[in-house]
């Protein structure tokens, strides 16, 4: 996984005895939907430039629960290609870019493109964002 990062650590807080599995699993997905729109926001930061779109790909997106939550989480429509190797085929493209001197990229098509929309959610950034100010010094060696 990218970043590796053998010494992070995680918590689950305002757990109750309401919590259900369900409830769980959206935060999960909901933090990790998080840390990818902070990736977002750091790219758009450092290059001035807004996404033409986001572009969904990996196993994670065989979840019918993440593709919902993308587009609320993130803040915008993201696009999904239909299920494929997508990572490993993007990497290979990569590699044939880079090797070949081009300047510019060559040319992808991918058929078949589903745009998800839903109304944002940035109430979840939020609290995302907060828990991380709080948490974020944390290592496996601090007491609880």
């Amino acid at each position: 996984r990218t970043p590796n990062r053998p010494d992070a650590v995680g918590t689950w807080t305002g757990l109750t005895p309401a919590t259900t599995r369900a409830d769980l699993a959206r935060a999960a997905y909901e933090a990790l939907l998080c840390s990818l729109a902070d990736a977002v926001d750091r790219l758009v930061e450092e290059t001035g430039e807004q996404p033409r779109r986001l572009l969904l790909v990996g196993g994670a997106t065989r979840s019918a629960a993440l593709r919902a939550l993308a587009p609320a989480v993130l803040g915008r429509p993201v696009t999904l290609p239909p299920p494929g190797e997508y990572v490993a085929l993007g990497a290979a493209r990569q590699a044939a870019w880079a090797l070949s001197g081009a300047t510019e990229p060559p040319g992808w098509a991918l058929p078949d493109l589903q745009v998800v929309e839903a109304e944002p959610t940035p109430h979840v950034r939020g609290a995302y964002a907060d828990l991380r100010a709080r948490t974020g010094a944390w290592t496996p060696t601090t007491p609880s």
